[in-house]
C-alpha cells in the first residue's frame, strides 16, 4: 500500500495543501494545473465575473469533457463489442465448414 504524502498545488494563485498516496501524486499536480489553467481562462473570458461564478463555468466546462469522452468510449466499446461479435460468428462458419 502506498504511503500518503503531502503536496501542494496552485489554483487562482491560492496553494492548496493535500494529502494523497504516493502514486497519485503527479496525476493531482497534473489536474490541479489543468483546472488552474481553465479557471484562468475563464477569469480571462469574464474578467467581470465574480471567483465563484468563474468556478462553476470551469467546472460545467470540465464536466462537459468529461461527458463528451465517456460517450466517446462507450461508442468505441459498443463498436469493439460489435466487432468482436462479427469476428466470432465468421470463426464459427469457419468451424462449421471445416468439420
Amino acid at each position: 500500500m502506498s504511503n500518503m504524502q503531502s503536496i501542494k498545488v496552485t489554483v487562482l494563485g491560492k496553494p492548496i495543501p493535500l494529502k494523497v498516496h504516493e502514486s497519485e501524486v503527479e496525476n493531482t499536480k497534473r489536474i490541479a494545473l489543468y483546472v488552474d489553467e481553465k479557471l484562468k481562462l475563464f477569469r480571462n473570458q469574464f474578467s467581470n465575473q465574480p471567483d465563484s461564478t468563474i468556478m462553476i463555468l470551469a467546472c460545467l466546462s470540465i464536466t462537459e469533457e468529461l461527458f463528451e469522452l465517456r460517450t466517446k468510449l462507450n461508442m468505441a466499446g459498443s463498436r469493439e463489442d460489435d466487432l468482436m461479435e462479427q469476428v466470432n460468428k465468421e470463426i464459427s462458419k469457419l468451424l462449421k465448414e471445416i468439420n
